[in-house]
């Protein structure tokens, strides 16, 4: 193994813990109903940014998938090439 095979090995170690990360701080879809059935009030405002903070955790969550399967199907090549 050459210093580029350790060095994209631990990129893809590491993009994998991001995207666990990102994808552990996301809610649920149905995380609304408990808000319905036990009463709770959202204002505006809080609803706003809640929807802003899961739009940008989905958008992060494709754009780092995408890495992972570049930097995946790269590691692959390089594997074959040997």
């Amino acid at each position: 193994m050459n210093a580029f095979e350790i060095i994209l090995g631990i990129v893809v170690i590491l993009v994998s813990l991001v995207i666990i990360a990102v994808i552990l701080l996301q809610q649920g879809h149905r995380a609304g109903v408990n808000g319905v059935i036990s009463g709770g009030a959202d204002t505006f405002l809080s609803k706003n940014k809640a929807r802003t903070y899961d739009a940008i955790l989905e958008r992060s969550t494709k754009y780092i998938a995408i890495a992972f399967f570049v930097l995946a199907i790269i590691a692959n090549v390089i594997a074959l090439r040997k």
